[in-house]
C-alpha cells in the first residue's frame, strides 16, 4: 500500500495519547500498519509510553515521569485531560504495550531522553523488544545521536532511525555515520529529492505530523513510500485511502 499510515502516539486525536486506548482505537482503524509512541524510565526502571518529561499535561500527577514509581504512576488518571470519556485511563507499560501490538502493528518507538537522564533507558527497550521477538517490527529512534549508536551497539538486529525536524546539507551522510536505515523528519522539511535518494540508498521515511487532507496529499505526492504519521488516521483515510480508490476507479472507466 502506497503511503502507509502512522498512528502517532496511538489514535491521540481522539484518545488520550501514548495510552492503550489509543493504541486498541488505532488498530481497529482500516489501513493503520504503524504506530508511534515514546518511552521513558519509572524512577525504579520501569519503561513506559509517556512524551512529556513531567506529568503535568497528561496525568493527573506533577512533576518529572523519573521521580516517581511504576507503582505511584500507575495510580494517576492519564485519560480525564483528554475527555470525561476516558477519566481512569492509565499509563501504559512498555511490555504492556509491545504485547497488545505484536503480530498487528510495526512500531516507531522514541526513545526520550536527553544528557543522563535516564540511564540503562536505551537497554531496557532493547531487551523488551528482544523478549518479544520484535526485532524485525519496531525501529528505535531518537533526536540525539549517541543514543542511536548506543542502541546499534547493543542491539544488533534492530533499527535504527534519526529524527529530525530540518533538511541539513549532510543530512544523508550524517545517517550514513550513524548506520541508520529509518528517517523520521517534520514533513515542512522534507523534498521529494530528500525522499528519492533516501529510499535508493535504503533508508525509510516517515514524515511527521499531518491532520488535514491537504498536507496529507501534498506530502504523499512526493514519494509513494513516505509514511505518514497522524494523529488522525481517520483523517489519512480520506486523504490517501478514499482518494487512491476513486482515482483507481476513473482510470478503470
Amino acid at each position: 500500500m502506497r503511503n502507509q499510515c502512522v498512528a502517532h502516539r496511538g489514535f491521540s486525536g481522539i484518545a488520550p495519547e501514548n495510552t492503550m486506548a489509543a493504541v486498541k482505537l488505532a488498530m481497529e482503524q482500516q489501513g493503520v500498519h504503524w504506530i508511534e509512541v515514546d518511552v521513558q524510565l519509572s524512577k525504579d526502571g520501569v519503561p513506559l509510553l509517556i512524551h512529556d518529561f513531567t506529568l503535568n499535561r497528561t496525568t493527573s500527577g506533577r512533576g518529572p515521569v523519573k521521580d516517581k514509581t511504576w507503582a505511584e504512576l500507575q495510580e494517576l488518571d492519564a485519560g480525564s485531560w483528554k475527555s470525561k470519556a476516558y477519566a481512569g485511563e492509565r499509563l501504559l507499560s512498555l511490555s504492556d504495550f509491545l504485547d497488545a501490538i505484536a503480530g498487528r502493528l510495526r512500531a516507531n518507538i522514541e526513545i526520550k531522553t536527553e544528557g543522563d537522564l535516564y540511564t540503562g533507558l536505551e537497554e531496557k527497550v532493547i531487551s523488551a523488544v528482544k523478549r518479544r521477538h520484535l526485532e524485525q517490527e519496531v525501529v528505535l529512534t531518537s533526536f540525539e545521536p549517541r543514543v542511536l549508536a548506543k542502541i546499534r551497539e547493543l542491539g544488533r538486529g534492530i533499527r535504527t532511525g534519526l529524527i529530525i525536524d530540518h533538511y541539513p546539507k549532510d543530512l544523508l551522510l550524517r545517517m550514513q555515520l550513524l548506520r541508520c536505515n529509518f528517517l523520521s523528519i517534520h514533513y515542512r522539511a522534507l523534498t521529494a529529492e530528500l525522499a528519492d535518494k533516501a529510499f535508493k540508498r535504503g533508508i525509510e521515511v516517515m514524515a511527521w505530523t499531518m491532520d488535514e487532507v491537504r498536507t496529507l496529499r501534498k506530502v504523499a505526492a512526493l514519494h509513494p513510500a513516505i509514511l505518514l504519521c497522524t494523529n488522525r488516521p481517520d483523517i489519512w483515510r480520506e486523504a490517501i485511502l478514499n482518494w487512491r480508490k476513486c482515482h483507481d476507479e476513473q482510470i478503470d472507466r
